[in-house]
């Protein structure tokens, strides 16, 4: 008796701790060649859009205009960044790196809801470069915290690892 007791009392918790875990049902992720129908994953995917074709030609006012002015930008290398200095940040790459372009790891990007706030979109992002004649290639995590107010989406955080 007490191992049919131990057994329901281990299934309850089981099912319990299961419906307490995050689910990634939620989760807006496509593979190469898949069509994606998601509202809000085809919102979150032309924004990064549009902000990496403003960072491949180096148009600072649409990039800027895609940050909001409270951002943080937490970089493992460079630490921690404000709206500014992130700003800085950019058109110092723009003027040292003119040829520094970023591309989406194709089947990399999730994008999360956040009810009443925005998206969370996490993956993966190519930089590549020619440095001294070579191509140099970088692939790099990142998440962008996504903010809808007033009718516009604003980057309000970011976080950028594995550098």
């Amino acid at each position: 008796m007490n191992q049919k007791i131990s057994l329901l009392l281990f299934i309850t918790v089981l099912s319990f701790c299961c419906a307490l875990t995050p689910q990634t049902a939620n989760a807006q992720t496509t593979t190469p060649g898949e069509p994606h129908d998601s509202k809000l994953y085809k919102t979150i995917v032309h924004m990064d859009s549009m902000m990496f074709d403003a960072f491949n030609t180096h148009n600072l006012a649409v990039l800027g205009s895609l940050f909001s002015s409270d951002v943080e930008f937490y970089h493992d290398k460079g630490g921690l960044s404000n709206y500014s200095s992130t700003m800085n940040s950019f058109k110092n790459v723009a003027e040292q790196t003119p040829g520094l372009r970023r591309e989406l790891v194709a089947g990399t990007m999730e994008v999360y809801p956040v009810p009443g706030y925005g998206a969370i979109e996490m993956g993966e992002h190519r930089f590549t470069h020619i440095e001294d004649g070579k191509q140099v290639v970088g692939v790099f995590k990142f998440t962008h915290i996504w903010q809808f107010k007033d009718g516009l989406w604003k980057v309000t955080r970011v976080v950028s690892v594995g550098h």
